[in-house]
């Protein structure tokens, strides 16, 4: 695979993914993306603002904004306690609906897809040098899939195992619009950008970077 993503790949289907991992080419169009930039707009506003979480003393290069829960490194709280200490705002139902759908239409699920209720959405955004290491998504008590949408440049996505932060692992670029669902037996496998390629979103969306909002179920009440 080369570094730079051609025309052709920018959507091409990634044919090794492990079980329980779906990716879904142009799954938004592309007034569904200006709708949702228009809401991130809003959502930016506060009473959080995005910000770079703080990991061992060095901020993340995505800025975050967080609704339903905050996720402060290794903690989901109420209240942004690492920035304001406001409460973030709730996940909207439109959202919710959303993630159902797109539970339901990659793994086929019904019930799955019924029962699917994402009470945290993180919002990244990714500009030109901004990266995400490998990590699990392992701060939730339910093991419901992830949903992951991304609006903007395409990204070098790296999705692994769940055992290790290195090799075995799939490479595939996320274009503006796609989606991403990772549950099952895949729910523990670790995942990354490792790029973002500049000056690759549509033009007609007017955004620079990349926006992701990864959808989850905390298992969580409070």
């Amino acid at each position: 695979m080369t570094d730079q993503p051609t025309l052709f790949d920018l959507h091409a289907p990634a044919s090794d993914l492990p079980d329980g991992a779906h990716h879904r080419s142009a799954w938004l169009d592309s007034a569904q993306q200006r709708w949702i930039l228009a809401q991130y707009a809003a959502w930016a506003k506060g009473p959080v603002p995005p910000h770079s979480p703080v990991i061992h003393g060095h901020p993340m290069s995505v800025s975050m904004l967080c609704l339903g829960w905050h996720w402060a490194p290794g903690r989901y709280t109420r209240r942004a306690v690492d920035v304001n200490n406001a409460p973030v705002l709730p996940v909207p139902d439109w959202l919710v609906e959303l993630g159902r759908r797109a539970v339901a239409e990659t793994t086929g699920d019904a019930a799955l897809a019924a029962s699917y209720t994402p009470d945290v959405a993180l919002v990244n955004h990714y500009l030109d040098a901004a990266k995400m290491g490998m990590h699990r998504d392992a701060d939730e008590r339910s093991n419901a899939p992830v949903v992951s949408l991304s609006i903007g440049d395409t990204c070098r996505f790296r999705f692994g195992n769940a055992e290790t932060r290195n090799r075995p692992y799939t490479d595939l670029w996320l274009a503006s619009g796609d989606l991403f669902v990772f549950g099952g037996p895949a729910r523990q496998n670790y995942h990354g950008v490792t790029k973002v390629y500049p000056n690759t979103a549509p033009y007609e969306l007017e955004i620079h970077g990349r926006l992701n909002i990864t959808l989850r179920q905390t298992g969580m009440k409070g």
